[in-house]
């Protein structure tokens, strides 16, 4: 067994339980699904930091310009980077998922305040945590946005380029599917942008993103054992961080109904 499986192994109890969590019976409606986009669109940002942090890491993003210390971990993140940051937005431009996400949003009349408050501040100077508080996100998505950036702020490369791998490429695709199925019952075209998003991701995750951050972490985390043990650690940290995001958006949807 690789060291790879060896992760992939730990994390397949907590991953089916995701697959299965009883929040995708409860996006049932156009309103339940609102509740979670305004919830996960910060999860969407938060992956977007964990990127950007690799590609400041592995890649040189300044001036004086220096050659990469790892021509392929390079290579690899920059083409991750190129999609998520710039993908073909399916209007004929290009945007980033995050953009992507919040056009999907706006069409299917979910509230965007909370994440445009919270961009705005941090656009301002403000912290993560400043801005979070600014925007009154919800509590789940608080501690979710907290635990990535304890992975962040640990410097640690290979604990965050696990996180990213085995808590976002290669989880979402799996999930998104899950979406996918639960949403066939919309078909008034004000999820076309949503839909539209959810298959980009599970695209170019499954196929391509997954894989490469795959080599990533391998790369990164070399033949030490105490790398990959670090590795493996983060990356069930972030299955049990998206675990309690899921279930604070369950009792999100669920509070939403009993007040309906």
């Amino acid at each position: 067994m690789t060291s790879t499986e060896r992760i992939q192994a730990r994390l397949a109890p907590t991953r089916q339980s995701l697959l299965e969590h009883a929040i995708y019976a409860r996006i049932d409606s156009l309103p339940a699904l609102r509740t979670f986009m305004e919830h996960h669109v910060f999860a969407v940002w938060d992956f977007m930091s964990l990127l950007k942090t690799l590609q400041q890491r592995l890649t040189t993003v300044h001036a004086p310009w220096l050659p990469p210390e790892n021509r392929e971990a390079c290579r690899l993140v920059n083409e991750i980077v190129l999609a998520e940051e710039s993908d073909e937005d399916g209007q004929g431009g290009y945007a980033s998922h995050f953009e992507l996400y919040l056009r999907a949003m706006q069409q299917c009349g979910a509230d965007t305040s909370a994440v445009e408050r919270f961009v705005e501040r941090l656009h301002a100077g403000s912290s993560v945590p400043q801005a979070l508080d600014s925007a009154k996100a919800p509590g789940a998505v608080v501690d979710f946005v907290t635990q990535t950036f304890a992975v962040i702020d640990s410097g640690d490369l290979c604990a965050i380029a696990a996180t990213f791998t085995f808590g976002r490429e290669e989880l979402l695709p799996d999930l998104f599917r899950q979406m996918v199925r639960q949403l066939s019952v919309q078909a008034d075209g004000s999820l076309d942008r949503f839909t539209y998003y959810l298959h980009r991701h599970i695209d170019l995750d499954d196929e391509q993103h997954g894989p490469m951050a795959e080599r990533l972490v391998a790369l990164l985390c070399g033949i030490d054992e105490a790398n990959w043990r670090r590795a493996e650690n983060a990356a069930a940290g972030a299955l049990r961080s998206r675990e309690r995001l899921w279930g604070g958006v369950e009792t999100a949807l669920a509070d939403s109904l009993h007040s309906a």
